[in-house]
């Protein structure tokens, strides 16, 4: 077993109002020829907008790093607090803020990953910088997610998301009221602000490649990632989609999805 990584906590990537905002970088470094020559991951937790903490992303992080990769973990501004465009923002000034550091790593290998909330803000970091994106669980038309259950109450989760490990929440399958509360939160219930904040309704052409993974029976319906998928292929974007049996979302499906995202990544990498 390789030796854990390094991890610098709480390195401040930017400041908003007089808010710091926060990252954590996972290292090991190997030799300065390989650290020049490695890739880079932007790591997004999820937390449906409104919870969640770059300090859970521990497992998945070492992951990454045991397959080669410095790994950039931010935190971004919540709802209700702050809501979109904020988180979108924050993810993006992150990914600015590492390449213009002063960690080593090649400057042309920087790829996004994230899951449920963070498989949005992912995707639309590609879609901002032309960089890949592995996005797990991703929520994208929030504008038709929302339409489609309007005969339904916006109810939040009885589940305690701070208490519970990233790949333990939301695994019991669809919960459509509890979609809808997420989304509607992260607008601040403004829903003149659905269309813009709906992913698969503004796909540019100057994206990256996209990885999608989704279960077939999960919290976010799988309709929702064949069409972001049909959205980016469009325009001309390389996607591949992965579509897992059951109701796990997210890295509650990491044994099934880690191995196909990881050579995702390197085939990208390595074109």
């Amino acid at each position: 077993m390789s030796d854990a990584p390094s991890v610098n906590r709480d390195v401040e990537y930017g400041v908003v109002g007089s808010t710091p905002l926060l990252l954590d970088v996972y290292d090991r470094s190997i030799s300065d020829d390989a650290d020049r020559e490695r890739a880079a991951i932007v790591l997004v937790h999820g937390g449906g907008w409104f919870r969640g903490d770059k300090s859970k992303e521990l497992s998945l992080a070492t992951k990454l790093v045991d397959a080669g990769y410095i790994v950039f973990a931010p935190n971004y501004r919540e709802a209700p607090d702050a809501t979109f465009p904020a988180s979108r923002d924050d993810v993006q000034a992150a990914a600015k803020w590492a390449l213009a550091s002063d960690w080593s790593f090649d400057r042309s290998k920087l790829a996004f990953f994230g899951g449920s909330a963070g498989g949005n803000l992912v995707v639309e970091a590609s879609m901002a910088t032309g960089r890949p994106a592995v996005s797990w669980s991703g929520m994208f038309d929030l504008l038709g997610i929302v339409e489609a259950t309007d005969d339904l109450p916006a109810t939040p989760t009885s589940q305690d998301l701070n208490a519970l490990k990233s790949a333990d929440i939301n695994q019991t399958g669809p919960n459509d009221a509890f979609l809808r509360w997420t989304i509607l939160n992260e607008v601040g219930g403004d829903r003149s602000l659905l269309e813009a904040a709906s992913t698969t309704r503004h796909v540019s052409a100057q994206g990256g490649p996209v990885f999608l993974a989704n279960s077939l029976h999960e919290f976010v319906p799988v309709s929702d990632a064949r069409a972001m998928q049909e959205a980016l292929s469009n325009v001309g974007i390389a996607t591949t989609l992965q579509l897992i049996p059951g109701t796990h979302h997210a890295e509650g499906y990491l044994s099934a999805a880690i191995g196909p995202s990881l050579a995702f990544l390197e085939g990208v990498f390595s074109a």
